[in-house]
């Protein structure tokens, strides 16, 4: 590991006066680096579906290209997974904003050098790089949110910080559209973003830090005077990676349940939001501009569905996450079927659906990552999310880019609708088993308490 991502020592505890107005300018200014510096990654995560359209009318097959698209997913699943280990033993500050760089630089050379997306082979292998250095965002953040936030009020600030993901993913379209008024170049997809991408890791970079204890500060449990059950001092040493797999990983069952209620969930989400470009041009005969304002507020959908997915977990379902999951993802598993069955020309029909299923599908995702990280230590909790990320991106992500791509090719859109329907309902009966297992597990710890 190179020396400049390994984690910040410790410093001498400043003065009691000093310690709470310097963590509370601390937490905001944090909070908008993880925030703005995840957000930006999908800038450059999902905007190869927006030239997918262009590049079909070049020759290539949806199946094709949608294998090209797999690439991301399947270098993201292991390396969210393994760069998470990292990421454990790493310094946030340093972590994401190279991986967002590295990322960004991948989509430039798609974007101006020809070769780049001349064969699908070529494609794959650029999308594979992007991917892997895309595992390198969301574990720096969650190892910063388990460091500077309580575990009482961890739930509201996951619940804010998870709407990065349609912050960032909801302006590739603008992005592209800009470019296209400017350049008249399809290629725009990829330089726009980028460029937007890498001034938002320098951004990042300034605002970051590493844990509280490298500040001067005391670990967030005693400054919140917020104890876990199981906390002690040994809550503060850093691990090793094998003991975060051996301790904390491998043996969980419920963090196994809801890895693999994920690939549905994934399936789902980006079964819509990848194909949605074509799905929208091919068969319900929308415009760029149109299909791209569709994909724009799928995105901005799940900002608010995100938020009140997070307070109807702790409100109404009183912390049950299995619960929050099933109703939610009942809801989006029908308002696909309307998607689906929408016969063309009805615009505003198509356009609600679009925000409707984007209102409803990312709050089950916030509800498995935030899931993930109380399971288990916080100094396993890149670990945690990276092993949830790998069955939703590696099983998930991948199905809805290359097998719905090819069932499409094959068995029309028909095909590819009731693959993503029966996720739907996968993910609610995993997501019921995982409720049920969950209220056992709680059962018997108060037998044994």
């Amino acid at each position: 590991m190179l020396s400049i991502f390994k984690p910040a020592a410790h410093i001498s505890r400043l003065p009691l006066d000093r310690v709470d107005p310097l963590y509370r300018q601390l937490r905001w200014q944090i909070f908008i680096g993880i925030f703005f510096g995840y957000a930006a990654y999908y800038l450059v995560r999902k905007n190869f579906a927006l030239a997918i359209p262009s590049l079909i009318e070049q020759g290539f097959s949806r199946g094709d290209l949608g294998f090209a698209l797999s690439g991301i997913s399947i270098a993201y699943g292991f390396s969210k997974f393994i760069m998470g280990s990292v990421s454990d033993r790493s310094n946030p500050r340093f972590f994401l904003p190279a991986g967002l760089i590295l990322a960004s630089l991948v989509m430039l050379l798609m974007g101006f050098v020809p070769w780049a997306t001349s064969s699908i082979s070529i494609m794959f292998v650029l999308l594979f790089v992007c991917g892997w250095f895309q595992g390198m965002g969301w574990p720096p953040c969650g190892r910063t949110m388990v460091h500077w936030w309580s575990q009482k009020e961890r739930g509201a600030i996951v619940s804010v910080w998870n709407c990065a993901h349609n912050v960032g993913g909801g302006l590739p379209p603008l992005l592209f559209l800009l470019g296209m008024a400017w350049f008249n170049d399809w290629h725009a997809a990829f330089y726009m973003p980028a460029f937007a991408a890498i001034l938002v890791a320098l951004f990042a970079f300034l605002l970051m830090r590493d844990t509280p204890q490298s500040c001067g500060l005391p670990p967030i449990e005693e400054y919140k005077n917020d104890y876990p059950d199981d906390y002690s001092a040994k809550a503060e040493q850093e691990l090793t990676a094998k003991q975060i797999f051996m301790q904390y990983v491998l043996p969980n069952k419920l963090l196994w349940y809801i890895a693999f209620a994920n690939v549905f969930v994934y399936l789902l989400r980006y079964g819509i939001l990848d194909w949605s470009p074509t799905y929208l041009k091919e068969v319900k005969h929308f415009t760029l501009d149109k299909s791209s304002w569709a994909y724009f507020l799928y995105e901005y959908a799940g900002i608010p569905g995100t938020l009140i997915c997070g307070w109807m977990s702790d409100k109404v379902f009183k912390g049950n996450r299995g619960a929050t999951g099933v109703f939610f993802m009942l809801l989006v598993t029908i308002a696909t079927t309307v998607y689906w069955l929408n016969p063309a020309g009805n615009p505003g029909i198509d356009m609600a659906c679009m925000i409707v299923i984007g209102f409803l599908i990312y709050g089950p995702v916030m509800l498995i990552g935030l899931h993930a990280l109380e399971l288990v230590s916080k100094k396993a909790a890149g670990t945690a999310a990276g092993f949830t990320g790998l069955f939703g991106y590696l099983g998930g992500s991948v199905a809805a880019s290359a097998i719905v791509g090819y069932t499409v090719d094959h068995f029309g859109w028909d095909g590819g609708f009731i693959m993503m329907i029966g996720g739907g309902i996968a993910a609610v009966i995993l997501l019921l088993l995982t409720m049920i297992s969950e209220r056992k597990h709680h059962a018997d710890r108060a037998q044994v308490s």
